[in-house]
């Protein structure tokens, strides 16, 4: 194993995937075609939602997603510090101000204790959110029923941050129904769950969120003459309702995605086998993997445990030394409060004591659906070998 690296992420890639994007080549479109409106429906009926709206990344996604909602100048958008910086900057992106809300130390997600804490005293100084976006760390989905509740109760509106989650559960049903939610994104990123080498897809049951995001993602422009604001000059017309962007996902992108979509399940189920074997070998050892709720069947797009009994030189020294045999650990993520772009917001440390305390403990091992049984022994082997 000493000459083979063993990533923590990887795409499976079949020959049917392959012979799908070939077929798409050989088309008439390699843009704005048919499989677009394919992968669409697609993910949309494998969800149980009523819409989805591809783009070019879980980036664009989110950024659209908050458009629809309005966010724009001085509202308030609340998402997790345990985070990539995508599920933060699509506010800023509107013009937003930006805040975190501390997570649940054994799940990583966002702590709901910590959310209702943060929105009484919100309520009394009236900065109330207008938006929170949960992070669904590691393919686990957050406690969407008790965020739910809040929204109602204080008025915010609810993006799923499902990045790592298709294929995900939530009690019993797919995560993306948006029962708990007005938006859900996920992200076909090479190293998710599935892949369209790069892309994004926003879900909802809101027919007029649907339509204003696939507006947005294509400069703001409509061809619909229901939408328009006169009578169609013909075939050709189309007009310019508000500034969007170019976030399309190509018939490339979308024709990869859809022939995944086909392996999800099995994907998702090869990833728990994995994830069920680093259990096992976790148990009764000073190494404590993220709690798994009852509630949820996770998507396992990380496997990621906590070393709580190291200190920081030995954090790093575990990570270090992995990756010297060729085993890429990781860390997911650096809370992003802590990032000098946000501390020049005015964040600094010890804001979000149990994000930090997760950076210092954190460590992301590899899971794919390709691994190898002896692979996966040898991560355990070097794993306990410089943990001990």
């Amino acid at each position: 194993m000493a000459n083979k690296v063993i990533p923590y992420g990887k795409q499976s890639i079949s020959q049917d995937d392959i012979n799908a994007v070939i077929d798409v080549l050989k088309s008439d479109w390699l843009t704005q075609g048919p499989a677009v409106p394919a992968f669409e429906s697609a993910i949309a009926e494998y969800c149980g939602a009523h819409y989805a709206c591809a783009t070019n990344s879980a980036t664009s996604a989110l950024h659209i997603a908050c458009l629809a909602l309005d966010v724009g100048k001085g509202d308030i958008v609340w998402t997790s510090p345990i985070s990539f910086v995508a599920s933060s900057n699509c506010a800023l992106y509107c013009g937003a101000e930006v805040d975190f809300v501390d997570i649940d130390l054994e799940t990583g997600n966002m702590s709901v204790a910590a959310l209702k804490e943060k929105l009484t005293l919100a309520k009394q100084s009236q900065r109330l959110p207008k938006v929170v976006i949960p992070v669904h760390l590691a393919g686990q989905s957050c406690d969407m029923a008790s965020i739910n509740a809040l929204a109602k109760e204080y008025g915010f509106k609810v993006i799923e941050d499902a990045s790592h989650a298709i294929g995900a559960k939530y009690k019993d049903k797919p995560v993306g129904s948006c029962v708990y939610s007005d938006i859900t994104v996920f992200s076909f990123h090479p190293v998710k769950i599935i892949t369209s080498a790069e892309g994004g897809m926003a879900v909802t049951n809101c027919a007029e969120l649907n339509k204003k995001m696939s507006r947005l993602r294509s400069h703001g422009i409509t061809n619909i003459p229901e939408e328009m604001t006169e009578s169609s000059h013909g075939p050709w017309y189309y007009q310019q309702l508000e500034l969007g962007f170019n976030y399309r996902m190509t018939d490339m992108q979308a024709a990869l995605g859809l022939s995944q979509l086909k392996q999800l399940d099995n994907f998702v189920s090869v990833r728990n086998d994995i994830a069920t074997t680093y259990n096992y070998a976790f148990a009764n050892s000073t190494v404590a993997h993220l709690t798994q709720s009852n509630e949820c069947y996770s998507s396992y797009h990380l496997y990621i445990v906590r070393l709580t009994q190291c200190d920081e030189e030995k954090h790093k020294s575990v990570i270090s030394g992995m990756r010297e045999q060729g085993i890429i650990a990781h860390l997911h993520y650096i809370p992003i409060h802590l990032q000098p772009y946000y501390q020049a917001l005015g964040f600094s440390d010890g804001d979000f004591p149990n994000a930090e305390s997760y950076y210092k403990q954190a460590v992301t091992i590899p899971l794919h659906p390709t691994m190898t049984a002896d692979e996966q022994k040898a991560v355990i082997t070097a794993f306990f070998n410089l943990v001990n």
